[in-house]
Formats: structure tokens, sequence, C-alpha cells
């Protein structure tokens, strides 16, 4: 994906807006966290190279829909929404949106959005 296609993605979101959003945000990682964790039970077997692309499929799959929404993806099961000071930062399986950090600090610099 060129760096044009995704700055033309690039979404500001209130947290009202993240807020609406993120149920299906929850929802789609949640359907790629499953479908991964019964993947792995086939890595060992002899299907361990195809359950191996199955799973990169599954996490690239979820990446791209939540781009797609404008949301950034910072890691496995990561989403962050730019507000323009920074990201509301939510992990799976984190039950709602609770934590902010600036765009220096990152996950690390996580404080809980009072």
């Amino acid at each position: 994906m060129s760096d044009s296609h995704l700055s033309e993605k690039k979404k500001i979101f209130s947290y009202a807006e993240a807020l609406l959003l993120l149920p299906e945000v929850q929802r789609l990682t949640r359907e790629a966290a499953e479908r991964v964790e019964a993947l792995k039970a086939s890595v060992e077997g002899a299907r361990a190279a195809q359950a191996h692309r199955e799973i990169d499929e599954v996490v690239s799959r979820w990446a791209n829909a939540l781009m797609e929404r404008g949301i950034e993806v910072k890691g496995l099961w990561l989403a962050d929404f730019d507000n323009g000071s920074g990201y509301y930062c939510w992990r799976h399986p984190e039950p709602g949106l609770h934590f902010f950090h600036s765009y220096e600090d990152g996950f690390r610099g996580r404080i809980p959005i009072q």
C-alpha cells in the first residue's frame, strides 16, 4: 500500500466518534483473534505451513478492515484512534476505550482517559 493511499484514509476522531466505532472494532478483533487461536492448533501438524499462511491472512484482513475505517494498527490486536494530539488507544480484549497516549510516547506511555 502506498503512503499516499494511507494518507487518504487518515482520520481524526473525537472521543465520541471513537466510542461509536469501538464495538465494531471489538467484534472484528474478537473474531480474528478467535480464528487465529483456532488455526494455531494446526501449526504443529502436517498443515503447519498452510496454518501459518492462513494466520497471516486473518491478521492482514483484520488490519485492513481497521485501516479502511481510518484506525491505525500499531500491533497485533492494537488499535489507535488519532485525535489530533495523540491517540485513543485500545488493545484486545480491553472492555472499553480507556487509554490515551501522545504521538511521542506510544503504547508504553498510555495514561487513563479521565
